[in-house]
């Protein structure tokens, strides 16, 4: 049996996800096809790990139903040229998945309003969709935040503001440098993204730094008033370490959208379809399918 509405041999089960996979025999916890509008999954393009157009076809080729967007980190694409910037996009987009900037606007920002608007042009013109707006580094208030937000889809893309709760997230800073920073309060992360959502944002992104990556201990409470705040399918989290995006599945269910490096694709896919998992996990990610 191949196709995703056929029954179990004895009828009594039926598949619990659309796509085409093998063993698809065995029920899953369910997954919407895309496009997707919860449980996303968005993954790093090159830049820890440098490849090229043939690598990110083959992992689409094996793992394209998991991946919804890839995202350019650190302005990685300023580095590349733009043809082969073009060719990731054209990719992606064969493969129904969006293509963010990451958030390097904070560097273009420091040129002016005309550098934000070559941006965006040339943003357009090697296919990306959306522009994610980072502060981490920049001190920027809430009334510049919208207005960026409401210039990005006046250009005819899609804005993700990435906030977080660490001053100089979203950089390669070391545990003790951002110990040494303060924090930001979580009421206002939340005020702001819920104000950059009326503004036109498409979602919020949230910086791993301060909460799961660079502190001496998990700030889960930060992650859970987030959620409560703004709302589980208004925010993605970044989540490259496996027992990052362990905690936020097991704790919130596979429709928590999450940003992981391509090389996580199916390990963490394998934890949102129930079929893997280890001790804390194994058999307990659960979500019935809709009523057909």
């Amino acid at each position: 049996m191949t196709t995703a509405t056929a029954a179990v041999t004895d009828g009594s089960l039926r598949h619990a996800i659309e796509q085409n996979v093998a063993f698809n025999f065995i029920p899953r916890a369910y997954r919407a096809p895309k496009p997707r509008t919860v449980g996303l999954t968005e993954i790093r393009a090159p830049y820890y790990s440098t490849f090229g157009t043939r690598h990110l076809a083959d992992v689409f080729d094996v793992a394209g139903a998991w991946v919804d967007g890839i995202k350019w980190a650190g302005g990685s694409f300023a580095l590349v040229p733009p043809d082969q910037v073009r060719a990731f996009s054209d990719i992606a987009h064969e493969h129904d998945a969006y293509v963010s900037s990451g958030g390097w606007i904070e560097t273009v920002l420091r040129y002016g309003d005309d550098a934000v608007d070559h941006y965006l042009r040339e943003a357009k013109s090697v296919g990306f969709d959306v522009i994610e707006i980072s502060t981490g580094f920049i001190m920027l208030p809430t009334s510049g935040l919208e207005r960026l937000v409401e210039k990005v889809v006046k250009a005819g893309l899609k804005a993700k503001p990435e906030l977080g709760i660490q001053i100089g997230s979203g950089g390669d800073s070391g545990e003790a440098e951002l110990a040494a920073e303060t924090k930001k309060d979580i009421g206002d992360l939340v005020d702001r993204g819920t104000r950059a959502l009326a503004a036109g944002a498409s979602i919020i992104m949230i910086e791993s730094e301060g909460i799961t990556e660079n502190v001496a201990e998990w700030n889960t409470s930060a992650a859970a008033s987030i959620i409560n705040g703004l709302g589980l399918e208004h925010v993605m989290f970044e989540a490259a370490d496996g027992p990052v995006f362990e905690w936020y599945v097991k704790n919130y269910g596979n429709e928590v959208n999450l940003f992981v490096d391509h090389s996580q694709i199916l390990q963490l896919e394998g934890l949102r379809q129930n079929i893997w998992g280890n001790k804390s996990t194994w058999g307990r990610v659960i979500n019935p399918a809709p009523a057909v």
